[in-house]
């Protein structure tokens, strides 16, 4: 297939299996960091952006403006060059500099949040202040406001038609981060129609708020919802079967150990939810067909997660994990696929 824009790039992405020793169960990674921008926010960025030029709230040549840790922020840069618009990013010390140096290679006019902050706190009372601030002092400029657009979770309805074809109906559970709750909301709520028994479940970093658990600083970087934030009203908790928190530890090295043993790089969020679903199946608490988005890749994160001094500067590393991962995993044959018969061509 031949293509005539970017964004005709976003979604179809590819499925990876993930064998689950001694269990009838397997975990099914929805490859997402293979969208044009690297994550499975491409989906909702372009979503908002259609849904306020459709509504007049946007017009052509106008500014979009948004409060980003970098992914939303990135898909947005995307979308604005595709319709003609500019875009403004608000973000804070926390955001990956990977993730800035895309946005701004897109064009992006990216604004930092003033004010000082630990390392570990995220700055979103703050973002979220500024980019409302400027939309009313920019003429033409619109906030997206991804925490209570009702499009954000309206982006998501391609991703569940590709899973449940993919799949062929056969989805047991979703395991997913949340954060604003858009991708929790709009996913869950799709495979809740496909099949009302398939159990979901919301990872939230510990520090987060999401679920009611005190709050304090955190590492994990465009998930949950940080003290002094309130949760998103696009969030519905009534298509959501579990709530649960992972640890900066627990998530950062089960992506070191993803990328080690199967040589697939997947950001920390991530890693935090491929280790709440083999402990949800382990437990016994989740079964069979268990869809787990790859939600962006490492590869924006290779100057912390998988840096080892970053790590061991801050205390996030520990081993116990990896002993962990390996009584859940086992080291060998990970993935499933048919081994070929290797054939050596010589000259």
């Amino acid at each position: 297939m031949i293509l005539n824009k970017v964004s005709g790039l976003i979604g179809n992405t590819p499925m990876l299996a993930l064998s689950i020793p001694d269990t009838a169960s397997r975990l099914l990674l929805k490859i997402e960091k293979n969208n044009p921008g690297g994550s499975m926010k491409d989906r909702m960025a372009r979503n908002m952006v259609l849904a306020a030029l459709k509504s007049g709230r946007l017009k052509r040549g106008g500014v979009i403006i948004e409060s980003s840790s970098g992914n939303t922020g990135i898909g947005l840069a995307m979308t604005a060059v595709e319709f003609g618009l500019q875009f403004i990013a608000v973000v804070d010390h926390h955001a990956a500099q990977d993730k800035i140096a895309v946005m701004k290679a897109l064009g992006a006019d990216v604004r930092f949040v003033s004010g000082t902050y630990q390392e570990d706190e995220v700055a979103v009372v703050e973002r979220q202040r500024l980019a409302a601030e400027l939309a009313m002092e920019i003429p033409g400029a619109v906030f997206m406001n991804q925490s209570d657009n009702a499009a954000n979770a309206g982006g998501y309805s391609d991703f569940v038609r590709e899973i449940v074809a993919q799949v062929d109906g056969k989805i047991d559970a979703y395991v997913g981060c949340v954060g604003t709750g858009g991708s929790m909301t709009g996913i869950a709520r799709g495979l809740k129609l496909h099949n009302s028994d398939a159990v979901m479940v919301a990872v939230e970093p510990a520090g987060s708020i999401v679920f009611g658990q005190p709050g304090y600083p955190y590492y994990q970087s465009g998930t949950g919802t940080p003290a002094g934030d309130t949760v998103g009203l696009v969030l519905d908790y009534s298509c959501i079967d579990l709530g649960m928190q992972v640890t900066d530890s627990q998530a950062f090295e089960t992506a070191r150990y993803i990328a080690r043993n199967t040589a697939l790089l997947v950001g920390g969020s991530t890693g935090g939810v491929i280790y709440k679903a083999l402990e949800l199946v382990h437990k016994g608490v989740i079964g069979g067909n268990v869809v787990v988005p790859v939600a962006d890749g490492g590869e924006k994160y290779l100057h912390t997660v998988f840096n080892d001094s970053w790590l061991e500067a801050r205390g996030l590393t520990d081993q116990h994990v990896w002993s962990q991962l390996d009584d859940w995993l086992g080291t060998a044959h990970l993935l499933e696929y048919a081994s070929p018969t290797l054939q050596l061509n010589v000259a």
